[in-house]
């Protein structure tokens, strides 16, 4: 059975593990194939999230395939990462995942929810445009333009990312 749930401390050892293998989707794009392998968000930086309580796994039979992890800035909650093992994906916990953290954003009246992606990849921008995300100018919001900027000096090809939102 699938439930999605508040992501606890002793989750936070799991999911580099969950990130890991939601990249191995990447190999089937020769360009980005390096995200295979390239570094996940730690442990320790999913612990600082999953205390802020806007961190939320995705269980089957009570062992954890997913994670969405978020973090409100002002008005908004950023989500940070989101993924699936990759033998999980394509079952709705994705979905099940944005659908946690939209209803956790609107129970504290916030006005949307905000990501960067990848935007032609079909399981990133496409997948967020299936959930009610659109694309928005990085400018429009000071803190996406920061995190695009950084995501630039961290090496990732900037040219491929946008920023989206989600209006609640």
């Amino acid at each position: 059975m699938q439930t999605i749930r508040p992501a606890i401390e002793s989750d936070a050892d799991l999911l580099p593990e969950i990130e890991r293998s939601s990249g191995e989707t990447f190999c089937q794009i020769p360009a980005l194939a390096w995200i295979a392998d390239d570094d996940v968000q730690t442990a320790d930086r999913h612990r600082v999230l999953i205390s802020r309580g806007s961190s939320w796994v995705a269980t089957v039979d009570r062992d954890v395939f997913g994670f969405l992890s978020a973090e409100r800035h002002g008005e908004m909650l950023h989500i940070w990462q989101m993924a699936v093992h990759f033998e999980h994906q394509g079952k709705g916990l994705g979905r099940a995942l944005i659908d946690a953290a939209r209803q956790w954003a609107k129970a504290r009246s916030l006005s949307s929810l905000t990501l960067t992606t990848f935007r032609d990849v079909p399981w990133n921008a496409p997948f967020y445009e299936s959930c009610g995300f659109a694309l928005v100018a990085p400018d429009s919001s000071p803190f996406l333009k920061n995190v695009l900027e950084a995501e630039k000096k961290a090496g990732l090809p900037i040219e491929a990312r946008c920023a989206m939102m989600l209006k609640l």
